[in-house]
Formats: C-alpha cells, structure tokens, sequence
C-alpha cells in the first residue's frame, strides 16, 4: 500500500523510493489471467534487476511536476516489455541463467516461455490501449517492432567483421535504446509534457540508451559471472560484433582482425582475444563512446530547467560513464 500522506523524496534519495514503487507495484499489484504466466513473470521479476526503464517513466513525469505515485502502471508496463524480450532473447540464445538464476525456459520449457513473451506481450497492451490515449500505444507498439527488428539485424550480422560501426549502433538503437527513448518519452507524454520537453526526454533516453548497450557490450570482456548476473563472454562465444571489436580492429597495427578470425575459426582461446581487444585499445575507445553518449544524453535534458529529476537523471548518465571507466583502464 502506498502512503500518500508522505512526500516521495521525504528524507530519504529519491531514486532509490523510486526503485521501492516499482517493486511495491509489481509485489502487490501485477497479476494477468493466466496463472501460469504470472507465475513465470514473477519469477524472472523476483530475480532483481535495476528497474531502469520504469524509473525513467517516473522520472520524466515527475519532471513535469507530476507525481509519480499515478503512473506507476504505465511504468511497470515498460519493465514488463523488457521482461517479455528476456524470456524469448533466453530461449534464442539458449541460455541456461538470467541474473543469477535459472532462465524461465530452464524453469518452464521453450514452448512455455515463447508463449509467456508472447501473452505478455498481448496483455500489456491490451491495458495500454485501453488506458492511454494516442501517441502512447503507438510509441510502443513502434518501440516492439524496433527491438524485434534490432534482434534480426544483430542476428545478421554474427560473425560479420567488416560490420560497420554505424550499423553497429543502428542495431543497439533498436534493440536496447528505443526502450529507453519510449520509457522517458511516454512519461513525459502522460504528465502533460510540452512537446519540447517530451522530445528532450526521449533524446536522454536515446542516447543513455546507446551507452548502457556499449557498456554491457564491454562488461560481456571484463566482468565476473556474479557481477553480470548471467555468464561472461555469451557475446563472444555467439560471434557477436560488439563495439569493443569493432574500435579494436580499427587499430589496423593491433592485429586483433587476425586473432579474431583465428577465434571465430575456434583456433584460440577467448582469453586470448580479450587481452588482444584490450592491447588494440577497444576497451579504452569504448569507454570513450560511452562518454560521448552520456554528454550527449545530459545536453538534451536543457528544456527541463531546474527541475530535481533532472539531476537524477543526469546521475544515472553519469553512473554509465563511472562503470565504464573503471572497466577500461
């Protein structure tokens, strides 16, 4: 139950009351039809996570002088996309955990969990559309086939070394930061933002969105199994092209083209190839992407003015630029 007698940001940080609402939200509130397909949601919600994206709804609604106590809803339904894309990336990639538990298709079989996404799917919009007037079901009913499409493309290009890098952050566009863009743009929308102000929002969330995909594409070389909260090294063993390689092999001298190709061609070892990326400078020009991301992320937020959630948002841009840092010395 949520006190409403109590300021949001009463002596305590606000993001972190923030974080609390959603998991109040989800503990007391999400339910579906379908007792199987709850119970499968809640499993891989139990499993934890940041709760990014719904706090980037609150925040921009709050950011337009709203409380975020009357939109937590549509905010969880943006956790929810993200959880309904998990379930099906868990059963395409075969994998056997997701922060640190049992992936819901270990748990519940293939076919169980592709229905799972899929009525997840269904369900959040049957109540975003009988809930929220245009543009909202349209941002993320576009938001949905942007992912789908950035998980075909990545697809596509496994393997792929001449990937280009703008193809590269088409694909992170699509599959991670379209998420983010509708999660600001959507709260900004349903507290009566100004179209100056939702465009800034969604901006933030774009470029945020970009650099959160860069740093766990470089997380996936230098982080522990724990730290993840799935394995290291899955983009690796997938032959994905991610931009740590792609700024790597850039340094033609490195010769990091050459222990790739010996990699993909399973004649050397992954630990190898992460000392190579490192010596050809990919970590330390990813960290510098993600750098250029975040400024890029905190400019747009100028329309907001003062307001206080803009500081915490530009703190959550900030943390992005502190992780990849102490990753790429």
């Amino acid at each position: 139950m949520i006190d409403r007698t109590k300021p949001l940001h009463a002596g305590t940080d606000s993001d972190r009351d923030l974080y609390a609402l959603v998991e109040a939200f989800f503990e007391n509130a999400f339910t579906t039809d379908n007792p199987l397909i709850t119970e499968a949601v809640r499993r891989m919600l139990a499993a934890g996570g940041k709760r990014l994206r719904p706090r980037f709804t609150l925040l921009a609604a709050e950011s337009n002088g709203a409380d975020a106590r009357d939109h937590l809803p549509l905010a969880a339904y943006m956790e929810l996309i993200h959880v309904g894309t998990l379930i099906h990336d868990d059963v395409v990639d075969g994998a056997m955990t997701r922060r640190g538990v049992n992936a819901t298709a270990v748990d519940f079989g293939n076919r169980v969990s592709v229905l799972a996404g899929d009525y997840l799917f269904a369900w959040i919009f049957k109540n975003v559309t009988a809930k929220y007037a245009s543009p909202v079901p349209n941002i993320l009913a576009s938001t949905l086939a942007d992912i789908t499409d950035g998980e075909v493309l990545q697809h596509r290009a496994v393997g792929k070394l001449d990937l280009p890098l703008a193809d590269y952050i088409e694909i992170a566009v699509k599959k991670t930061a379209t998420l983010f863009a509708a999660s600001a743009e959507c709260g900004a929308l349903v507290s009566g933002a100004s179209p100056l102000r939702a465009r800034a929002l969604r901006d933030f969330g774009m470029y945020y969105g970009i650099a959160f995909q860069m740093l766990d594409d470089l997380l996936d070389f230098t982080a522990s199994e724990s730290e993840l909260g799935k394995p290291v090294g899955n983009d690796l063993r997938e032959h994905k092209m991610t931009i740590p390689l792609i700024l790597g092999m850039e340094n033609e001298k490195s010769g990091l083209r050459a222990s790739l190709e010996r990699f993909f061609a399973g004649n050397d070892s992954g630990e190898r190839l992460i000392v190579a990326v490192g010596e050809a400078g990919g970590f330390v020009r990813t960290r510098e992407a993600i750098s250029g991301y975040v400024e890029r992320a905190k400019m747009s937020l100028a329309p907001l003015g003062t307001a206080p959630a803009r500081a915490e948002l530009v703190a959550l841009a900030d943390a992005l630029s502190r992780d990849s840092a102490a990753r790429a010395r």
